[in-house]
C-alpha cells in the first residue's frame, strides 16, 4: 500500500498546487481586522499545518514501529524512523514560525511561562532521544527493535505534552488553552478557511513526499550495503 501511494504522481501535482496557493493567495487573501494580530494572522496557514503534519508523521512513526514489532519487517523500521524524521523537522519549523508569532503578538521571541511553547519544546527533546538511541546501536536488527519499543513512549509522552498538559493549565497565552478562546471561536471566518484548509494537506503531502524520499534513499544504501 505505501508503495503504491508513493509511486503516484497525483497526490504530489496536487501538494504543488495547495503550497503554491498557500503561499500565494494566503498573502493576497483579506483577512479580519484583529487587534495585536493583524497580518501576523496569516501565519495560521503555516504554524499551524506544520503542527497538524508533524502529528499526522510521529502518528505514522508509531503505526510502523507497532508493524516492524509484530513482524519483524525491516522496512517497516525505515518508514518508521524517516516518517520521525520528518515529524521532527515538521515539529521545528512549527516552533520557529510560533516563535515569529509570539515576537509580533507578545513581545518576545519565547515565553519562558508559556505551558505551550515549553511543553512543544520537551516533546521533540524526546523525539531527539528516540534518534539518539538509534545512533547508538551497530547492529541493524537491535536497533529496530530498540527504537521501535522507545517509539511508543516517545509517541504517548508527546502526546500528554503537546495536548494534554497545555490544555489542563490555567497560565497559557495561547489560543485554546488557559482559558484563552481560539481561532475557530472568534476569528478564523470564511476567507482564512479558503486558505487554512487547503494549506493543511498541502503541508502534509509535503511531509509525506519527503519521508517517501528519505525512505527510498534508505532502501537504496541498505540494498548497496546488503542489509536485509
Amino acid at each position: 500500500m505505501f508503495e503504491k501511494i508513493s509511486k503516484q504522481i497525483w497526490w504530489k501535482i496536487a501538494t504543488v498546487l495547495l503550497l503554491f496557493y498557500t503561499c500565494i493567495y494566503g498573502f493576497w487573501v483579506k483577512i479580519p481586522d484583529l487587534p495585536i494580530l493583524e497580518e501576523s494572522i496569516r501565519n495560521l496557514f503555516f504554524h499551524v499545518p506544520m503542527w497538524f503534519s508533524m502529528m499526522l508523521m510521529m502518528f505514522m512513526s508509531l503505526v510502523y514501529s507497532l508493524r516492524y514489532l509484530a513482524t519483524g519487517n525491516s522496512r517497516f523500521d525505515v518508514i518508521a524512523a524517516n516518517m520521525a524524521v520528518i515529524g521532527f523537522l515538521m515539529g521545528s519549523l512549527g516552533i520557529i514560525t510560533g516563535m515569529v508569532w509570539a515576537k509580533v503578538t507578545w513581545g518576545a521571541w519565547w515565553v519562558f511561562a508559556e505551558v505551550k511553547l515549553n511543553a512543544a519544546a520537551a516533546a521533540l527533546l524526546v523525539y531527539m532521544a528516540y534518534f539518539v538511541l538509534r545512533s547508538s546501536f551497530e547492529d541493524p536488527e537491535s536497533k529496530a527493535k530498540f527504537s521501535a519499543v522507545y517509539s511508543i513512549f516517545a509517541f504517548v509522552m508527546f502526546m500528554v505534552l503537546i495536548n494534554v498538559i497545555p490544555r489542563i493549565s490555567t497560565s497559557s497565552l495561547h489560543p485554546g488553552n488557559g482559558g484563552n478562546p481560539g481561532f475557530n471561536s472568534y476569528d478564523l471566518d470564511a476567507n482564512l478557511r479558503t486558505v487554512f484548509y487547503p494549506a493543511i494537506l498541502g503541508w502534509i503531502g509535503l511531509s509525506f513526499w519527503l519521508s517517501t524520499q528519505l525512505i527510498r534513499i534508505e532502501m537504496i544504501q541498505r540494498k548497496i550495503n546488503d542489509i536485509d
